[in-house]
């Protein structure tokens, strides 16, 4: 027969056992805990129960709390023993201890109030409205519709309000612009006291299941080669990837068109002088980049590589097309393309970029990389390959890179395969930041600082599911896209702070629930006992003392 048992230990605590008869002699099979308190007493009396009801193959009550044991080594007489048939062992025992423990409710508060304490400390707290911030902290711990914001809360220990509410504030959201208060905060703490000198801009697609379009969701070009309603995401972040803007455009907007407005209104809205805008080759376009250097900005953006034949010309016709692993070619590039050179051949040397000078060309940075070169190359054989399927009629008449169609039918262009050859390996960047003020290995590691833009959308798409497929208009796409924002600064926060993904964060936390418990017709409240992983991402947010 298996039950619990009860001893008072030499130091004054309670011990919870399990015991077994076994041909008359009692058999410890596990020590279950030592409690101090008739609380701590009901838990590890109701948590013997439990295992008792494991070992025998039951399922076990899951009371989502630990409670701190103190293992001890030596018993005196036991003081009561409490089998699982219910007799009383005639042992004396409290009326408080007889009475068993009623587990009312668990809630993992511990992550509630890291995410909280997260959330003010960056100063979103400005905004001053709770139901938002739960929302917010809602779709951190689970991304979900805002029927099911309620049932999240309820598991983080909170008052959920009714989904109308919700609502109500999400509309609040947009006619009080709660986005420019997020944005400021966003912008006061990457900022530290002093100044954002370098940003980082990308664009999305976010697309809709939708028959029709509106004046939000149009269809447009897509990577995914999808035909559905979209809009464009642009979102501009600090050189850590921490979010400072974000703006929505139709989705038939063309990408290069939705830097300046970004740019200009993050500028505007913060007084900021001197910015570098770093962008990929998608907003390299004359019209971008006049504007921004008109406007007194400095930019780095990525280089097409069928601009290498004309920028590199001179250092193709003086040292042919061998380069070494790591070389960097400092030299300019037309500002139009109606302008296909800028380096006279007859000089060996590369011309320097003058911004006084040079009105009509760029500063260009090309590097060549061995690794890039494999890299490039095995891409290209792979196209080659698809090419000529589709020459041969293996694959589909779908025009595929290097096929030329003419009248006789679709022929392989060589000359473009072999053009494209002699580029591997190479990069190019454009800037108007002369030499004097940052080096080609400068420029270069400022554009590949663009991998945290892209590191911020992909936490954005997949651990907070900013896609707004519950919305259909454009207020309330607006307000989804505010809270995905707010969301977005909190987990990019925890990570520096942390080092841990967000995910990894609430996995570690949810677990450590607190429980409610009924004594006696009163209700005790049991903090989980907390691990070593937990207490270093509380130590590491409370350490914390900015940017």
């Amino acid at each position: 027969m298996t039950y619990v048992r009860t001893v008072r230990t030499g130091s004054g605590a309670v011990a919870v056992q399990i015991a077994e008869k076994r041909r008359g002699r009692r058999i410890i099979v596990e020590h279950v805990g030592s409690a101090h308190s008739d609380e701590e007493l009901a838990v590890l009396r109701t948590t013997a129960r439990a295992r008792i009801e494991q070992l025998s193959g039951q399922e076990p009550l899951d009371l989502g709390v630990e409670i701190p044991v103190a293992v001890e080594e030596s018993f005196t007489e036991p003081v009561v023993q409490d089998r699982l048939t219910g007799e009383d062992s005639g042992r004396h025992e409290s009326s408080a201890l007889a009475r068993p423990a009623q587990v009312v409710s668990t809630a993992s508060d511990l992550l509630w109030s890291v995410l909280d304490r997260a959330y003010r400390r960056l100063g979103l707290d400005a905004v001053a409205d709770q139901v938002f911030e739960q929302v917010v902290v809602a779709r951190i711990v689970e991304p979900t519709s805002k029927l099911a914001v309620g049932r999240v809360l309820t598991g983080l220990g909170q008052d959920p309000p009714h989904h109308t509410t919700i609502y109500r504030h999400l509309a609040r959201a947009q006619d009080r612009d709660y986005r420019a208060v997020i944005t400021d905060a966003c912008h006061r703490y990457s900022a530290g006291g002093g100044e954002v000198t370098l940003v980082l801009y990308d664009v999305t697609t976010l697309y809709f299941e939708a028959e029709n379009e509106d004046s939000l969701r149009k269809v447009g070009y897509s990577k995914e080669r999808r035909v559905d309603p979209q809009i464009v995401v642009g979102l501009l972040v600090d050189r850590w990837g921490f979010p400072l803007q974000i703006g929505c455009f139709p989705g038939n907007k063309a990408e290069t068109t939705t830097l300046i407005p970004i740019v200009e209104a993050y500028r505007s809205a913060h007084e900021i002088a001197d910015m570098v805008v770093v962008a990929d080759a998608g907003m390299l376009s004359a019209s971008n980049l006049e504007a921004l250097d008109g406007a007194g900005l400095r930019f780095i953006v990525g280089s097409r590589s069928v601009k290498a034949p004309s920028d590199l010309a001179g250092h193709f016709h003086w040292n042919g097309t061998a380069f070494d692993d790591g070389q960097i070619i400092d030299t300019i590039t037309p500002r139009t393309a109606r302008r296909k050179t800028c380096h006279p051949r007859s000089r060996r040397t590369e011309p320097v970029w003058d911004p006084a000078g040079s009105t009509d060309s760029w500063r260009a940075v090309w590097q060549y990389s061995r690794k890039r070169a494999v890299r490039d190359s095995a891409t290209l054989t792979a196209q080659e390959n698809r090419a000529k399927a589709v020459v041969d009629g293996d694959r589909p008449a779908r025009k595929p890179r290097f096929v030329s169609a003419s009248a006789n039918g679709l022929s392989l262009d060589h000359k473009a395969i072999d053009r494209a050859r002699q580029l591997v390996g190479l990069k190019g960047y454009v800037t108007n930041i002369p030499v004097s003020v940052m080096t080609p290995v400068q420029v270069i590691g400022a554009y590949h600082d663009l991998w945290h833009v892209e590191d911020s959308f992909r936490m954005a798409k997949s651990d907070l599911r900013a896609r707004p497929i519950f919305h259909r208009l454009s207020d309330s796409i607006e307000a989804h896209l505010t809270t995905a924002f707010a969301a977005l600064a909190v987990s990019r926060y925890l990570r520096q702070v942390t080092g841990l993904s967000v995910k990894r964060i609430v996995h570690t936390l949810a677990p450590l629930r607190s429980a409610t418990l009924e004594i006696n017709g009163s209700l005790h409240t049991i903090k989980p006992q907390t691990t070593p992983e937990a207490r270093a991402i509380i130590n590491a947010i409370e350490s914390d003392a900015g940017h």
